[in-house]
């Protein structure tokens, strides 16, 4: 049997291709410590489950869900928007929801591009931005980011040809995997570049509250005119540790809206009820950052630990302000994939390497942050044991 010629054209997906490795050395009997996704293993808060019990024994949230998401979910995401930044979204129209933030993101490409359309993409970045190119026909273009620019793009290095056949730009702050942030000031440049060329904004702010130092992320919707060209990817996932449940928003731009809207309508069902009456219900809880606050205090104790110890083992590296990422150069001597390996088969520690994210990757690995505290004991000690320094 012949598949599409397009499944040809897409790399492994980067975490599968972790996880067989992590089974693979789990069978030789090595004790993992997996730190190479990004799954927070703190639980989902005990009322968000309690509300998600109590929706699902009521039956009217048995049947097909509305596809765009219940109306009272879009309200929520609209008083959470304004709430949070400030943001004035029409829940009718500027809202949508998704099946996690992860479907948004690789289905409005099917939305908005066709065969031979140009796709900017910044790389290193989460390789759906890549594989939602590909999928939809579209050539991708991988705009360099590194960390002399504050793994930004330099949108006047992108050649004004390619510009105007671009039909989409998929930007990512708080950043996977580099844990970069950035000022509105840069996200201005995103807009005015978007709007010079018509091209559309993707802005994946999946990271949104996972943030430390008195850090706040920004939404690209806080831009003037942004709503314009821009659509925004949120999740309940990392906000509320909820990455099994399945659950996250678009919004911004009407017309990006509505083009997301028509391909889901399509090729899915929605999300069920009863985890939306769950996410209503932490969106709009009156605790809420109290939640987010005592979540991000257990990520940045881990932070502080980790930097510290990796420090000692000669990385001089800053603690990021947000996301539950460290992204580390290798030691001289190594690409990305090979001290992968090695981190691995010498100190049984899965990381990814920073190929994972594109070629401009190589160089680095990415660390998580998302094991329990007693982990990260065991797996600076094995590196120490092991020789293994910057």
């Amino acid at each position: 049997m012949k598949t599409a010629h397009r499944l040809s054209l897409i790399p492994p997906y980067l975490f599968a291709e972790i996880d067989k490795k992590k089974q693979a050395a789990m069978a030789r009997g090595v004790d993992i410590v997996n730190l190479g996704i990004g799954d927070p293993d703190l639980p989902t808060p005990k009322i968000l489950v309690e509300a998600l019990q109590k929706a699902v024994e009521d039956p009217d949230t048995h049947n097909y869900p509305p596809y765009e998401g219940t109306a009272d979910f879009r309200k929520a995401v609209s008083v959470y928007y304004q709430d949070r930044f400030g943001v004035d979204v029409d829940p009718a129209t500027e809202v949508i929801g998704l099946i996690g933030s992860k479907e948004g993101i690789a289905h409005i490409a099917l939305a908005f591009v066709d065969p031979g359309d140009v796709v900017l993409l910044t790389n290193p970045g989460y390789p759906v931005y890549n594989t939602a190119a590909i999928m939809a026909g579209g050539t991708p273009y991988h705009v360099p980011i590194h960390a002399e620019t504050g793994y930004f793009p330099d949108f006047s290095a992108i050649p004004s040809d390619v510009a105007r056949k671009a039909k989409m730009f998929y930007i990512n702050y708080p950043n996977n995997p580099t844990s970069a942030v950035v000022t509105k000031d840069q996200l201005k440049e995103a807009v005015a570049f978007a709007k010079e060329y018509d091209i559309l904004l993707c802005h994946d702010l999946a990271y949104s509250e996972v943030c430390y130092d008195g850090y706040r992320s920004i939404s690209i919707l806080e831009i003037e005119g942004a709503k314009d060209v821009a659509i925004e990817f949120n999740s309940l996932s990392k906000t509320f540790n909820m990455t099994g449940w399945r659950i996250g928003m678009a919004v911004g731009a009407k017309e990006a809206i509505a083009g997301l809207g028509a391909i889901k309508t399509n090729v899915d069902s929605g999300v069920f009820k009863a985890i939306q009456k769950a996410a209503i219900f932490g969106l709009l809880h009156p605790d809420r950052q109290k939640m987010i606050d005592e979540n991000n205090a257990i990520f940045q104790a881990r932070r502080d630990k980790v930097v510290a110890g990796l420090k000692h083992l000669g990385w001089n590296i800053e603690a990021p302000k947000a996301s539950f990422y460290l992204w580390l150069p290798v030691p001289k001597g190594y690409t990305s994939a090979q001290f992968a390996g090695i981190m691995l088969d010498e100190c049984g520690i899965v990381v990814s390497p920073g190929t994972g994210y594109g070629e401009y990757g190589e160089g680095y690995f990415r660390m998580t942050l998302t094991a329990p505290d007693e982990r990260f004991d065991v797996a600076l000690q094995r590196m120490a044991d092991k020789g293994i320094r910057y």
